[in-house]
């Protein structure tokens, strides 16, 4: 049976958007045409539409298209698309991290060279040859870390699988921060915010969001009044699909009841008056932390520092993936360990008294 292979390929008259809920839409535009196509790039199904609109048959020339070998890091990726675990992933984050593989599986093993990355064999594929993939984006550290965040849950998920016996992304070191992330917030920073943006601006209904109900960039941008019910917020979070409920903060219900701009569908709108995309707000909130002398700072620190936050207040990992919608135990314990080391600092100093 041959295994369908999801690729990302540059095509004429093909455009891409992504829709407020973070879905990838292709469409074909041609002639002040605009016709969406709703099956995947890289299927049978699309590659037909697309030669039905553009009247006449598709070349496509694609090193990831030619004949899958077992056992091989392309034969790695496409089982990967096709688990459980991939398809959990909210749909621009799927688009996302497909693309990056596939652009990693289309690298030469060498300039000039024919072979391909994707040919390697599973046993083959070492640290060396990931950095290798790491370092070829060159001073892009946002885009090198990125491929060490891919490689290392692609290759996580195939030695879970026992296709490997290690996962050789273990050992590539990130480049540009990426074993940090973001900027948390400290309260300090949070209090300064708070200061240049009064009370009841949507600047502060923004944070209260985040604070209070530790969402990300994609679930801010969907909670509505109909999220609230009995005392509670509930939702599904939008990169893992996990339904949360958590119990409305006086806060945050304060900060509800005195915005001005709360909109009809979801509490925050654009100046005019629609929801905002999740790029959309990451931007303008950013705008917001750079009115408040907060430039380093971002929307998903308010998520981080709300982590921290909790699991310094004693927050179990099993209770910080239910309030946060993570689907194992490495973030949660990230977290809890950080707070654990900072209790036992706290209590060693104790020790420290003459």
């Amino acid at each position: 049976m041959k295994v369908p292979v999801m690729v990302t390929i540059k095509l004429p008259y093909i455009v891409e958007d992504v829709d407020r809920h973070g879905n990838v839409r292709v469409y074909f535009r041609r002639d002040g045409r605009k016709i969406r196509i709703r099956e995947h790039i890289g299927s049978d199904g699309f590659h037909k539409r697309y030669a039905e609109l553009k009247g006449g048959c598709v070349e496509v020339v694609s090193p990831i298209l030619s004949a899958l070998r077992v056992n091989t890091f392309r034969w790695l990726c496409v089982q990967f698309y096709g688990s459980a675990e991939f398809k959990r992933l909210d749909a621009r984050t799927q688009y996302t991290r497909r693309g990056i593989l596939e652009a990693c599986l289309a690298e030469p093993v060498a300039p000039g060279a024919k072979d391909l990355f994707a040919d390697f064999p599973l046993e083959r594929i070492t640290p060396k040859a990931l950095r290798i993939l790491r370092d070829r984006k060159g001073n892009k550290l946002g885009a090198a870390d990125n491929r060490v965040r891919a490689l290392r849950r692609v290759f996580n998920w195939g030695v879970e699988q026992e296709y490997m016996q290690v996962n050789p992304a273990r050992d590539v070191k990130y480049v540009g921060g990426g074993s940090e992330g973001w900027h948390s917030w400290t309260l300090e920073e949070l209090e300064q915010f708070e200061q240049r943006h009064a009370a009841d601006t949507k600047a502060r209904l923004a944070l209260a969001l985040l604070q209070y109900t530790g969402a990300s960039r994609i679930d801010v941008v969907r909670l509505g009044k109909h999220n609230m019910r009995n005392g509670c917020i509930a939702f599904a979070r939008g990169k893992t699909r996990v339904e949360v409920e958590l119990p409305i903060a006086v806060e945050l219900q304060r900060a509800i009841e005195v915005s001005p701009v709360i909109g009809v569908g979801t509490f925050l709108v654009t100046a005019h008056g629609k929801p905002f995309t999740a790029a959309g707000f990451g931007n303008w909130f950013r705008d917001r932390c750079n009115e408040a002398g907060l430039p380093h700072c971002s929307a998903h620190g308010v998520r981080k520092a709300a982590a921290a936050r909790a699991a310094d207040n004693g927050a179990t990992t099993h209770e910080l993936m239910a309030m946060f919608g993570w689907l194992n135990l490495r973030m949660a314990e990230h977290y809890t360990k950080a707070a654990n080391r900072k209790r036992g600092a706290s209590r060693a100093a104790t020790l420290l008294k003459r």
